[in-house]
């Protein structure tokens, strides 16, 4: 079940351009690592790259499987890391702060 509504999710996210990429240029780039819960493969990972990448203001994102952590660039201006934590979570994994996120 949770399988089939997390590709579901993903696919209405659908296909996007590198426009958040540009409205970013001459903006100040904060960078957010997060622990995330809830990975079962590397599928998981992938689209949670797909659905963060979709979100306004987020500039690239990288999520890796094995080490259950999301690291995601961002634009403050454009997204909170509020609305980042709550599009993880709406995709069914859970979310906390890396301790080891140096970056704050």
């Amino acid at each position: 079940m949770f399988r089939r509504n997390f590709i579901q999710r993903l696919t209405l996210v659908g296909t996007g351009s590198l426009a958040a990429l540009g409205a970013a240029e001459g903006r100040g780039i904060k960078r957010v690592t997060y622990r995330v819960s809830g990975f079962t493969c590397v599928t998981c990972a992938i689209g949670l790259d797909t659905v963060l990448g979709k979100q306004p203001g987020v500039v690239h994102v990288t999520s890796s499987y094995p080490d259950a952590k999301t690291v995601i660039d961002y634009d403050p201006g454009l997204v909170t890391e509020k609305a980042l934590e709550a599009a993880i979570a709406e995709m069914g994994f859970r979310v906390g702060r890396d301790t080891n996120d140096a970056t704050r």
